[in-house]
């Protein structure tokens, strides 16, 4: 016992504590990330049936069942969702970049005082239920709104007359989805981008000025370049999301137009379709992972190491 305790000793003064540290991580992909996706992946080649749990392999069903990914590509429905999942959430992740460019840019150009002020306010509405800042949206969008009715003034106004509403309709549409996903995942770009411009060298601002160049200049040909970084990791931190949301479109987008999310929901819930939503999820991961693969490579090749490196 005592010759174990002493080999139990040495492994860990030598390599034990580092192995340990490493091996957490990947034991909690492994439980929580390949696990899980091992079993939808299995899902997605089986066949539905009405046992419990609704699905099977082989006997009277195939051992192996494509069906599900066909009607991927000839079901309507799933073929509007997935291009209603991505407009809306490229939509979205455009405007958090017009939104949160400036404000992290503004973020990197006050004082320290202030700075650490800003940033509070930037994450201030993690603070606050996500569900309870989407039903307050949803307050704020009912025709009978304060909000609602300003926007109601201000289009009767700035329209020709005839043109005149007793409301502007923004619930249960894609506007009211992308507008909530907007004012949700605006931190996500703005963490990122400050980050990035945080650490830019603004001497090379300074030097570019010195040179002649207008501040849009400088801005065009010398910030916004070192920012791709962080405008590619904003952008994938707010697209990947967004393109697989369940609870925003639910409460306010349009049932007849459901993203992917809400999909796979009624498919697992309602339909009770296993196979089938599991297909949907494999290829909605598939689509999610290729945009992260391209950035873990464009980040190694800009900092000089393979992607294996950077992944590790």
């Amino acid at each position: 016992m005592a010759r174990l305790a002493h080999h139990l000793s040495l492994w860990f003064d030598r390599r034990g504590w580092r192995d340990l540290i490493i091996g957490v991580p990947y034991l909690w992909l492994l439980l929580l990330f390949l696990l899980p996706f091992a079993i939808v992946l299995a899902m997605s080649f089986a066949t539905r049936t009405p046992s419990v749990p609704p699905f099977g392999f082989g006997g009277d069903n195939p051992v192996i069942n494509l069906e599900g990914y066909a009607r991927l590509f000839t079901d309507p429905l799933y073929i509007r969702s997935f291009l209603t999942s991505l407009l809306n959430a490229a939509l979205a992740t455009g405007f958090c970049l017009l939104i949160g460019y400036p404000m992290a840019l503004g973020l990197t150009r006050v004082s320290s005082g202030w700075r650490g002020i800003l940033l509070m306010l930037v994450i201030l509405p993690f603070w606050t239920s996500f569900l309870l800042r989407v039903y307050a949206w949803m307050g704020l969008m009912g025709r009978n709104s304060w909000f609602n009715g300003l926007l109601t003034d201000l289009w009767n106004v700035m329209t020709p007359e005839g043109w005149a509403v007793s409301h502007v309709p923004m619930m249960h549409t894609n506007f009211a989805v992308v507008l909530v996903m907007v004012y949700t995942y605006l931190p996500f770009m703005i963490l990122p981008l400050y980050a990035n411009l945080e650490r830019l060298d603004r001497a090379l601002d300074e030097a570019a000025m010195d040179l002649g160049s207008r501040p849009f200049r400088v801005f065009r040909d010398v910030t916004l370049p070192q920012s791709v970084p962080g405008i590619i990791a904003g952008g994938l931190l707010v697209f990947i999301p967004a393109a697989g949301e369940l609870v925003i479109p639910t409460l306010v987008g349009d049932a007849r137009m459901p993203m992917i999310g809400r999909v796979i929901s009624d498919e697992f819930g309602a339909a009770r379709d296993w196979p089938m939503a599991s297909s949907v999820a494999v290829v909605l991961l598939l689509l999610m992972v290729g945009p992260t693969i391209l950035f873990t490579r464009y980040s190694a090749k800009a900092d000089g190491t393979t992607p294996e490196e950077a992944l590790k």
